[in-house]
């Protein structure tokens, strides 16, 4: 089987977190590789693991396994807002003249079919569906005509947000624990020839929500690399979020708030479907 139909996962079964490559509907494991797939990223191209899984038998089936966020033990997960010209109209005020950055936390986020929560602090639990980029080669002011050398590859991207307390903290606002998710693999960037003519669809209860493509972007995915590859040396296993579209439920008369029960699904053209369903927040 060629190497160029896998995508990597990172997982829980019977022995803990594990990362692998997806075959079929199989996982190939490659926890002996590294500590984790982060840690893998920083030793080299994912041709290598491709090489290393297509001479491998399949471990476990997709669907017996818990997915995790993409890279659990992400260092940096850079999101970048009203990247859309039509998104930053509905949200109202100007297109900024650079890009507007603002970072979540590993524990914000889960995997693929894990459950999101909507917290009993809030009252106005938002989507953004977005296309996610994963850095594989590290690097300080990137040129733009060279940044999408330093990707690994693309996922999807549910930036959840608390409208409510976005308004007041832009932190709280998108870091509410479980509140967004990020899967429900990482398709290599060899697979993706131009990620700026890629579809991004959002639905909730399977209606369509959101639906652009990725040539809408203010600032393209090359372009954003660079400008944070301007402040910050950029690490392996660095996950950026691209934006999301216009569609949000802010935007809608009346708002299109999610709620206990709602199914959410981020699509990706050539990357795949993020599914996740909203739970009331536990009581303490």
């Amino acid at each position: 089987m060629s190497p160029m139909q896998m995508k990597f996962v990172s997982y829980e079964y019977t022995h803990g977190p594990r990362f692998g490559a997806v075959i079929g509907n199989d996982i190939v494991d490659l926890s002996d590789a590294g500590h984790s797939l982060r840690s893998v990223l920083a030793t080299g191209p994912l041709g290598n693991l491709q090489a290393v899984a297509a001479k491998r038998k399949p471990t476990v089936a997709l669907d017996h396994v818990v997915l995790l966020q993409l890279i659990p033990d992400a260092a940096r997960i850079i999101c970048i807002g009203k990247n859309y010209r039509d998104h930053a109209a509905e949200m109202g005020g100007p297109v900024a003249e650079n890009p507007v950055l603002f970072m979540r936390t590993s524990q914000s986020l889960v995997g693929h079919r894990q459950s999101i929560v909507c917290p009993s602090a809030s009252q106005e639990y938002d989507y953004e569906g977005e296309l996610a980029v994963v850095i594989g080669k590290g690097g300080r002011r990137i040129p733009e005509d060279k940044a999408l050398s330093h990707v690994a590859g693309y996922t999807c991207f549910l930036d959840g947000t608390l409208r409510d307390f976005q308004k007041h903290s832009f932190t709280a606002g998108k870091n509410f624990d479980s509140s967004g998710a990020c899967g429900p693999w990482l398709v290599p960037a060899t697979e993706v020839p131009d990620p700026q003519n890629l579809m991004v669809t959002t639905r909730i209860n399977g209606e369509v929500v959101q639906h652009a493509s990725t040539s809408q972007m203010i600032y393209s995915v090359a372009a954003v690399i660079s400008y944070i590859s301007t402040f910050t040396h950029l690490e392996p296993g660095d996950v950026i979020s691209t934006g999301t579209p216009a569609g949000v439920g802010a935007g809608r008369k009346p708002p299109n708030w999610l709620k206990p029960g709602d199914k959410v699904e981020v699509e990706v053209e050539r990357i795949g479907v993020l599914a996740n369903t909203v739970i009331s927040e536990p009581s303490v």
